[in-house]
């Protein structure tokens, strides 16, 4: 696949040392803000907290967040200010600085049922577009938007759980998307994030081999290797602009 586009640079948190902690008492400067990161909404009576991927759990003190509509399990890339370490049961008070939705999906069953249903049209992502964290597979692409129906992208498994879990030591998945013949040309940013949470990653599984059409390379198979798939991996990106996305 090409370079990894520009818009989704990776950079190490590791070089960012301004982030680090002054240590509990002297808290954070107001100044500190992280990178755009992943993370999961986690509803609790009338508010909610998040589960960052890097962070663990976090606390938001705004006072402005009446506009946000919390789903529990809802996927998310966020920006925020940490304020203060193991706040109140959790392990960072924040405020958030940007919070976007994206697409957050299961992982779903190939059958020849559902064959035509899923696709398997050419999709456009950059190298470095895919990484497994917080238990989720998270994916950005290019789209090339539709007219009238939105598009499908689904991550699928086997029928049977001898092809989903090979002799060779990794889960066997695959990416599918279905554009249903309706494409305009014009182009848009696109993410999805899939909950892994069905399947058994075991001590013994080496990891995960996903197969996709790539719009560049044809149909290919990436290895993510478990040591690739913990939370100490996670890069940097940036949050793209996913207002134009037609995607289901």
């Amino acid at each position: 696949m090409k370079k990894l586009h520009w818009l989704f640079m990776v950079i190490c948190l590791a070089l960012m040392p301004s982030l680090q902690s002054c240590g509990d008492s002297e808290g954070y400067s107001v100044g500190d803000f992280t990178p755009p990161l992943w993370a999961t909404v986690r509803v609790t009576g009338n508010a909610f907290y998040l589960n960052c991927d890097t962070w663990g759990t976090l606390w938001p003190v705004n006072v402005d967040l009446g506009w946000y509509d919390a789903v529990d399990g809802q996927r998310v890339l966020t920006v925020f200010n940490p304020l203060w370490d193991n706040y109140e049961g959790y392990d960072h008070a924040v405020k958030l600085l940007k919070l976007q939705n994206v697409l957050t999906k299961g992982v779903e069953t190939l059958t020849p049922e559902t064959e035509q249903e899923f696709g398997n049209d050419p999709v456009l992502i950059y190298k470095g577009d895919i990484n497994i964290s917080g238990g989720y597979m998270n994916i950005f692409f290019v789209q090339n938007l539709p007219s009238a129906k939105k598009h499908r992208i689904s991550l699928v498994r086997p029928q049977k759980d001898e092809d989903l879990y090979a002799d060779d030591g990794y889960i066997h998945l695959e990416l599918r998307y279905n554009d249903y013949d309706d494409l305009t040309g014009r182009r848009a940013y696109a993410a999805v994030s899939y909950n892994l949470n069905s399947l058994k990653i075991t001590h013994d599984i080496k990891g995960i081999k996903l197969k996709l059409h790539s719009e560049v390379n044809g149909k290919v198979e990436i290895a993510f290797d478990k040591s690739l798939t913990n939370n100490n991996n996670i890069k940097e990106v940036n949050i793209p602009d996913l207002s134009d996305m037609q995607l289901q």
